[in-house]
């Protein structure tokens, strides 16, 4: 049996996470609004005809955060469409997903969820087909007081309070080629500057974060952020960065070591930001919003699970079914985002509802929880705190991760240790929150974890989520085939903890400063 050593020390710290690590996002995608969290007639549906089982859902899942309304769909949308009398307002194509958009959901229906949720609202404007003076206008409207044309105009609609967002994308995936009117990082860079400078002169409270490249394997990647943020470093506040990881290539041991290229692509965006505040000689430090991540990959392979032809409203396009094998690949990625929190302070899990998502609907019918629910659901109740730095001696092996772009057939070399790992406290109670993936396929996983210095006293709670069957999936059907049970044998004695972790496995243990 494997085993793992792990040494932790209330002196050796990341950083705190911030509220905002753990959101979501919502785009007008497939049936993620529609049939997703906006359904009237539903018999859930309040009189607003938001879903209120989806509602219960998201509030267990309990995202802090929430990314509207794109994506690839805000580079071609006007907030106007969905603003004002619903029965007024236009049908569009959606040339983003190949569907027809309704604009019965808009701006203030999403701000009206965010507000039933408890979630905060973040909004992206239109840098692909629009400027910078229609998200200028965007904002006036959104969190102005009053006495202009555009904040009476949203009294006028029926929201007399202004909305008081606080952050704002400047666009999305500007680089890539599917993107409408995609850009150079030389064009996106002048505009996302003369947009920043506009709408903070408008609401200078307000926190903007530019595009990143689309991805780590984009051609454009290093070079867009350093030429982006160069233009735009005194105006903004953040850089985006996106990924999903798959398994295309049916090989388990290197999709689970994915995440660890996640954490690469983390720190060389902070150096390439870092850089360019050196060149500035500046104290400034950009921080880093992962706005999209998540496991996507089966749908990509068939073309009819993007589009769907006709220009329908709402199609169930991208509508993956998580596996067991899924859900520990996406565990991965938790704890990649918790072990860099000192530089990545927003993170949206993309997206919410049917598309790619924790949560699944059938139009009129259940919603229930899909397998990686329950790593995000663990992650964002109990990774609230700060980082402690886990000084981890475990067996490793080498893997090699195949990640297509297009034609292109790229393959990344990594070496992971079967145990990945963060570890959390919290600064209120003192207690200690431990993450930890074995992602050794058939052997146990010996853990035992040094605690000396944190004075705890009790384990409060030991869980584990596993499935012998790696491709067993939650259905409306049997929506609980896969579900977090208990972790047994785990044991704290003065201050060494000991557990057992399974084959292929997402653990969280709870320990406490109470006996």
């Amino acid at each position: 049996m494997p085993t793992a050593t792990v040494r932790l020390s209330p002196s050796a710290t990341i950083g705190a996470t911030d509220k905002r690590l753990f959101g979501a996002f919502i785009e007008h995608l497939g049936r993620c609004v529609y049939g997703g969290i906006y359904e009237p007639g539903h018999p859930t549906a309040d009189e607003r005809g938001f879903r209120r089982d989806v509602m219960a859902l998201v509030k267990e899942l309990a995202p802090t955060i929430m990314r509207y309304p794109g994506g690839n769909f805000v580079s071609g949308y006007d907030w106007e469409d969905g603003v004002g009398p619903v029965e007024n307002r236009p049908r569009r194509l959606d040339l983003a997903w190949m569907s027809t958009e309704t604009n019965a959901f808009g701006t203030n229906e999403f701000i009206d969820w965010c507000r039933l949720t408890g979630i905060e609202p973040m909004l992206a404007v239109n840098l692909g087909t629009r400027d910078g003076d229609a998200a200028r206008r965007y904002l006036e409207y959104c969190n102005h007081d009053g006495g202009t044309a555009l904040s009476d105009l949203r009294k006028q609609h029926g929201w007399p309070l202004p909305h008081g967002v606080k952050f704002w994308c400047l666009g999305n995936e500007m680089d890539g080629p599917w993107q409408m009117q995609a850009k150079t990082a030389q064009e996106y860079g002048r505009l996302a500057t003369e947009t920043a400078k506009m709408m903070k002169w408008v609401d200078p409270t307000i926190e903007l974060a530019a595009c990143g490249s689309s991805g780590r394997n984009m051609p454009t990647f290093g070079a867009w952020e350093d030429t982006v943020l160069d233009a735009t470093f005194d105006h903004v506040d953040y850089i985006s960065l996106h990924t999903y990881i798959n398994n295309y290539a049916g090989d388990v041991p290197a999709f689970l070591a994915a995440a660890d290229l996640m954490d690469d692509f983390i720190e060389e965006v902070t150096a390439i930001a870092d850089s360019v505040a050196a060149r500035r000689r500046s104290p400034k430090r950009i921080m880093l919003s992962f706005d999209e991540w998540n496991v996507w990959y089966r749908t990509r392979r068939t073309p009819a699970d993007r589009v769907k032809p006709g220009w329908p409203v709402a199609p169930p396009i991208l509508e993956e079914a998580y596996t067991m094998a899924d859900a520990l690949a996406f565990g991965g990625m938790c704890i990649s985002l918790l072990n860099h929190a000192d530089r990545v302070k927003v993170a949206c899990l993309a997206q919410l509802v049917n598309v790619i998502a924790p949560i699944m609907t059938e139009t009129g019918g259940e919603a229930w929880r899909q397998t990686i629910f329950y790593p995000f659901a663990q992650f964002s109740h109990f990774g609230r705190g700060t980082v402690l730095r886990a000084d981890i001696a475990c067996p490793t092996y080498d893997a090699s991760y195949y990640d297509p772009r297009g034609a292109q057939e790229l393959r990344f070399p990594v070496t992971a240790a079967y145990l990945k790992l963060a570890a959390v406290r919290d600064e209120a109670t003192g207690g200690v929150t431990i993450f930890a993936l074995n992602r050794h396929l058939t052997e146990p996983l010996r853990l035992t974890v040094d605690l000396d210095g944190l004075a705890l006293k009790s384990v409060r709670a030991a869980r584990q989520l596993c499935d012998a069957d790696l491709t067993a999936v939650n259905t409306a059907d049997d929506p609980e085939r896969i579900r977090p049970g208990l972790l047994s044998g785990v044991t704290l004695s003065g201050q060494v903890l000991r557990a057992t972790l399974q084959p292929a496995s997402w653990n969280m243990i709870r320990l406490g400063t109470a006996a």
